[in-house]
């Protein structure tokens, strides 16, 4: 039965990917972990931000980015502007202040199809694991015919089980971005 073990270990990255990738949708409520997939070219590697400089929340809807290299800022800034995150970065010499503007109603329902269908990607994901746990139960020559159903069954359980949390995971944020 190892490959339950595979399958459980592999369906619970999927969830863990799922989870990343919904930080980085924001809420409008400032959180640096929306700047967690910008990356920038540093001594000639891509790096990603929160690696070459602090960010902090200031006053609930800024945050603010203090490089370690200053002579980074004019990158930075450039790099927040093309991550297509919908923010204005302001340089003010020193440090990268970024406005987060309050969500229109249409933005917010974008945003919570955009939770949806990272939503639906991890459980095609986690189809695609089940499909593999399958054709490893069956092609077990170890395993009796009802040993097999058995195993089939248990993989379905489990695999229900991961869907409807994914389904709560995704509930949960759709619920934070249509807050206001």
């Amino acid at each position: 039965m190892e490959y339950m073990n595979m399958m459980n270990d592999k369906m619970k990255k999927a969830i863990e990917s799922l989870e990343s990738n919904l930080r980085t949708i924001r809420t409008g409520r400032a959180n640096p972990t929306i700047l967690d997939r910008v990356e920038l070219e540093y001594y000639g590697s891509m790096t990603p931000l929160n690696q070459l400089s602090s960010i902090s929340v200031v006053e609930g809807r800024q945050l603010m980015i203090k490089p370690f290299d200053r002579t980074m800022l004019k990158e930075v800034e450039r790099a927040v502007a093309m991550a297509d995150l919908g923010l204005v970065p302001q340089n003010d010499g020193n440090v990268i202040r970024i406005m987060i503007p309050a969500l229109t109603e249409d933005r917010r329902k974008e945003l919570s199809k955009d939770a949806h269908r990272m939503g639906e990607d991890a459980k095609v994901a986690v189809r695609n694991i089940r499909r593999d746990a399958l054709n490893a139960a069956k092609k077990d020559n170890e395993l009796t015919e009802d040993l097999k159903k058995a195993a089939q069954d248990d993989i379905q359980k489990a695999t229900d089980q991961f869907v409807k949390q994914i389904d709560t995971i995704v509930e949960a944020k759709c619920s934070d971005i249509m807050s206001v």
